[in-house]
């Protein structure tokens, strides 16, 4: 693969892969946001069968791309972390990448729960909502800020 550089010194690779997983969290993420913020909101103002068919009318056409955006979030994202992780230096890892190890962590149990549910169809037995995966994201990103202070 030819390994072009910009002037930060990064591939055009990493650069690509870090554009496509940027909007892959958008679509995961923003998901998240508006279920948690906003649709779990329609039962106050409709009845449960309107609710029922107005969610699954959104959540059809969700099916079809959420999940997706998840699997190339954390396929992208461990590319990522394959070239910007660096060496462990006297046997103790850097702020960055004690960070970096835990936001890791908590994308791949994201990543682990959406492949069993879209792949395997195996439903989540704990957190069977979406707010604590969105919570999860959120410590995500502000993970990504503090790692590079």
């Amino acid at each position: 693969m030819l390994k072009f550089k910009s002037k930060k010194g990064y591939s055009i690779t990493y650069t690509l892969v870090h554009t496509i997983h940027i909007f892959s969290v958008f679509i995961y993420g923003g998901f998240l946001f508006v279920d948690v913020l906003f649709l779990s909101k329609m039962k106050e103002t409709l009845n449960d069968d309107e609710h029922a068919k107005a969610r699954e009318a959104i959540m059809m056409h969700v099916r079809e791309v959420v999940p997706y955006a998840l699997m190339v979030a954390v396929a992208s994202g461990l590319y990522l972390i394959s070239q910007i992780f660096g060496k462990i230096e006297n046997g103790t890892l850097s702020y960055f990448q004690t960070l970096l190890s835990i936001k890791a962590f908590f994308a791949l149990w994201l990543g682990i729960r959406g492949i069993n549910q879209k792949l395997f169809k195996i439903n989540p037995w704990v957190f069977k909502s979406h707010f604590f995966p969105f919570s999860l994201v959120v410590i995500i990103i502000l993970l990504s800020q503090f790692m590079f202070l």
